[in-house]
């Protein structure tokens, strides 16, 4: 399952309704990825989103990783920082959020209120880092089987990965190297606070998302992949090229396959996947797992329905976040009561 921001953690603390929401699609082996988790009270962007930077919030997490592990599933919780994705009302002190540069998103894009960020000053990021350390730490102690670093969609890690948003001259700006070495930075820096097999990092280098874009994603991608391969991470988790802007599928001729030959561990390929071409991805050797967003959603038996080949429960996307704590969120019909 692949994560989903559902914007149903009120005063970013997640909520009893969550265990229920997770546990429903939670199975034996399967592998749950939660919805982003911000690092620190810096990094929100969007209302009523969870968080793992209080003592609060993990023991609010607790109970939901419980009730997934006992359903015999295994959780990662998705860490993230929403960079210059975010405004004013979302920031301390109602402060500038920040990034890799002071241009803006565009505001409006994507029905959001984006405020001018304020760009990084080389000395602050280390704090950024260990803020995503501290993060993977607390998720451990909530119970997580490991974390997945969020660096794609256009957040914060995103932000200094392409070359379309990044206009730095420093050491984290310019060359593809110097790019890299934030997320890079936070991939070490998370590898030995809880261990590499416990770490998975999820990128987007072919997208768009909150005009994030880069010249050149074929090299970035590669350039990621070998060098995640020296920290031996867990897993890769890829977004298809063919997903440019979230929800529509385009016909491209790139593929994963290039990255796939060089990440030497576990890829999770993710993008508009159905039940046949999920299969053909893993019969072809293309992906060793595929993710599934929207259909989980709204299908919280849907490796069950896979298996079977049963119909499918259409998602509502009117319902995808509104901060109810059943309707659009628990409510979907197992098979059974469909």
């Amino acid at each position: 399952m692949a994560p989903l921001t559902r914007d149903r953690s009120y005063g970013n603390v997640p909520q009893p309704h969550a265990a229920v929401y997770y546990s429903q699609r939670a199975t034996g082996g399967g592998l749950l990825v939660s919805e982003a988790t911000g690092v620190s009270d810096t990094a929100q962007g969007y209302p009523e989103t969870p968080g793992v930077w209080t003592k609060e919030q993990i023991e609010a997490w607790k109970p939901i990783v419980e009730a997934v592990h006992q359903k015999g599933a295994i959780f990662f919780c998705q860490i993230w920082h929403c960079g210059r994705v975010s405004s004013y009302s979302y920031q301390p002190n109602g402060q500038a959020p920040f990034s890799s540069t002071d241009k803006g998103v565009t505001p409006g894009l994507d029905g959001g209120d984006w405020s001018p960020p304020r760009r990084l000053q080389p000395d602050e990021i280390p704090a950024i880092v260990n803020d995503f350390r501290l993060a993977a730490r607390n998720a451990i102690e909530a119970g997580f089987d490991g974390v997945e670093i969020h660096g794609a969609n256009g957040y914060l890690i995103d932000q200094f990965l392409k070359d379309q948003v990044n206009d730095r001259t420093d050491n984290y700006g310019g060359s593809l190297e110097n790019r890299c070495r934030f997320a890079l930075e936070i991939v070490e820096a998370v590898a030995n606070e809880i261990g590499a097999d416990k770490i998975g990092i999820r990128l987007s280098p072919f997208a768009d998302y909150m005009e994030a874009g880069d010249s050149n994603p074929e090299a970035l991608a590669l350039y990621m992949a070998n060098e995640l391969n020296k920290y031996n991470i867990l897993y890769l988790h890829m977004i298809e090229p063919r997903m440019v802007k979230a929800g529509e599928i385009y016909v491209t001729p790139h593929s994963l396959l290039p990255i796939r030959k060089i990440f030497k561990n576990t890829l999770i390929a993710a993008g508009g996947y159905r039940r046949s071409d999920g299969n053909q991805a893993i019969a072809e050797n293309y992906a060793d797992l595929v993710a599934y967003g929207r259909l989980f959603l709204a299908n919280p038996d849907l490796p069950r329905r896979f298996e079977l080949d049963a119909p499918l429960n259409k998602y509502n996307r009117n319902t995808f976040y509104i901060p109810d704590p059943i309707v659009g969120y628990t409510d979907y019909p197992f098979l059974e009561d469909a």
